[in-house]
């Protein structure tokens, strides 16, 4: 009996040396009358191999879809050793091919570009190890394929033929197929994806990776790549604090505070590699909150009562401490990333939602701003516009947003539309009405402005593509804060009642000349310059409400309102 592969589609063995001409509609291996006795869990072997190329998934059956049956009585060792040949033919060509080609999104990496392309990179790196003949890592090409489509010009996916390049798999200790390494800020210590395997899992989890990558940015930590244990993402030992027998109930149980402690041992394997990402989670951890959350270390091979008191039996072993709370046990990953979720989870938990602030003064824009990754100001329109009521539902909305995104640690403010008119100028606020809103790092002195709906749904799609990395920023203009106006804060009540006075002491009082500003309404819409004197109808209009004096037109129906270096603000009544 005779091993015949029929290859109705199985370029890749015409194409062989071995085989090219001798192959049409099939490839006739060996011939013979029976199988030799002894071989048959050999011939098992080869014919299996052969089958994982030529029939084992959905890629490789375009390239080399084949059948084998017996169709012969004897053979010989150089029949198998033709076997051989064809099926390591078919195999070398196939793995020639790849998963990936240069149409593809996905970067190939190998032992010559790995380091230029990912480690020199400050760029984050999803990367795939993979091997030809796995049928798991055949089915994950398409959906890695849409991942790297999906995530082109926010995150880097590459993959790493492991099989031929052994030594890149072995350097990040990978023993299984296919595996999925996480390379962020430190690209020497990647993280393992352990999320699902479909397209929107892995662009899920890239996503949530970079949000922390984008935090610690943000906040002034590297977010780079860095080669040392010791500022890996930020962190230091020194924000760890160190819990003994006699000062733990002192600052832990006593503090009414939260707090996650790890108890480890200094000859454990695993407390040694969490020990880097406990100390960065540390940091990060006592910036975000304003040191409301923390985070402690128990030797417990030194202090062993604490140990048996909270049941550790392994290491490490995390425990988190709430006021009032039992202790409760950790289920969260080990990375940085991981952990500072967790403990920023934990603070909005327990924390109140921050202030929502009027911008009376420049030190208040400045605290809020300086002290904060990002302050949200909000300019709302003028009193006369709104009324009381019309205000306090765009402050509800705020304070709402305010609730739904306190554990990012942002600062709120508002102002009244042309009370700041320097600060939003800068911001160049006014261009889509009021209310505006915009968010401010005034570390880089960057911006972003709402330019969709002031609304719950508007506000929270602005505010999460801004967490996420995404959205259109610019400089302040200037390239620093403005000029801000010291003013009086809202009583909380509606505009109060006019009084009227002669045309004249408005405008002995008010400007000097004939010529007048252009005249805008609230929805900045430019006016025609007055170049000549308002009819002598025109009054004064007096109100402890206002912060400077006001004209008003009775044949126009409209009051205006005299803001900073004589620019006249139109405001309807």
């Amino acid at each position: 009996m005779a091993l015949t592969l029929h290859t109705s589609s199985c370029d890749s063995f015409t194409r062989h040396p071995v085989l090219a001409g001798k192959t049409t509609r099939r490839v006739l291996i060996g011939r013979g009358a029976a199988q030799p006795a002894g071989s048959q869990s050999a011939w098992a072997t080869v014919k299996n191999f052969a089958l994982s190329f030529c029939s084992a998934g959905p890629f490789l059956q375009q390239s080399c879809s084949g059948q084998l049956h017996w169709t012969g009585a004897q053979r010989s060792a150089g029949i198998m050793r033709g076997l051989l040949l064809g099926v390591l033919g078919c195999s070398l060509v196939l793995m020639a091919q790849g998963f990936y080609s240069a149409a593809d999104d996905v970067v190939e990496l190998n032992p010559s570009n790995f380091n230029r392309e990912v480690l020199q990179s400050d760029s984050l790196w999803l990367i795939e190890f993979y091997a030809p003949w796995c049928g798991h890592c055949q089915s994950l090409t398409a959906d890695w394929k849409k991942t790297a489509t999906a995530l082109k010009g926010i995150v880097k996916v590459g993959a790493v033929d492991a099989d031929q390049h052994k030594s890149l798999g072995g350097q990040y200790g990978v023993k299984g197929f296919p595996s999925i390494k996480i390379f962020g800020a430190n690209k020497n210590k990647p993280d393992d994806y352990q999320g699902g395997r479909s397209s929107q899992a892995i662009v899920d989890g890239a996503l949530n990776t970079l949000r922390t990558l984008v935090k610690d940015r943000m906040s002034g930590r590297s977010g780079g790549s860095d080669n040392s244990r010791q500022s890996g993402g930020g962190g230091s030992k020194k924000n760890v604090v160190e819990l003994t027998d006699d000062n733990f109930d002192r600052l832990v149980l006593d503090s009414g505070e939260v707090w996650l402690v790890e108890f480890f041992a200094p000859w454990c394997g695993h407390c040694k590699s969490l020990e880097p990402e406990w100390a960065a989670a540390a940091s990060a951890v006592k910036e975000q909150t304003k040191d409301k959350v923390h985070l402690g270390a128990v030797d417990a091979t030194v202090h062993q009562g604490l140990a048996s008191r909270y049941g550790v039996r392994g290491f490490p072993t995390i425990k988190i401490f709430k006021k009032g709370e039992e202790p409760e046990d950790y289920q969260g990953g080990r990375t940085r990333g991981d952990i500072i979720a967790r403990a920023l989870d934990l603070f909005s938990d327990n924390a109140a939602p921050p202030e929502l602030l009027e911008i009376l003064n420049a030190d208040v824009l400045k605290k809020t701003c300086d002290d904060y990754q990002l302050c949200v100001i909000a300019v709302l329109p003028h009193i006369l516009d709104t009324g009381a009521a019309g205000r306090n539902s765009y402050l509800e909305v705020m304070m709402k947003m305010a609730e739904k995104y306190k554990k990012k640690m942002w600062g709120w403010l508002w102002t009244e539309a042309g009370a700041q008119m320097e600060l939003e100028a800068a911001l160049g606020i006014g261009g889509f009405g009021y209310p505006a809103m915009t968010a401010i790092n005034a570390r880089k002195m960057k911006f972003a402005l709402l330019k969709g709906s002031f609304s719950e749904t508007g506000i929270h799609e602005f505010l999460r593509d801004l967490s996420v990395g995404r959205g259109s920023t610019a400089t302040v203009g200037g390239g620093a804060l403005p000029k801000i106006n010291s003013v009086d804060a809202w009583d909380g009540k509606d505009g109060e009642n006019w009084r009227e006075v002669p045309w004249s002491d408005c405008r002995s009082r008010t400007m000097e000349g004939s010529l007048l500003a252009p005249l805008m309404n609230s929805s900045r819409e430019s006016l025609p310059i007055v170049q000549k004197r308002p009819q002598a109808s025109t009054h004064l209009l007096a109100s402890s409400s206002l912060r400077t004096p006001s004209c008003r037109s009775p044949a126009e129906g409209r009051r205006m309102y005299l803001g900073q270096n004589s620019f006249i603000k139109l405001i309807r009544y």
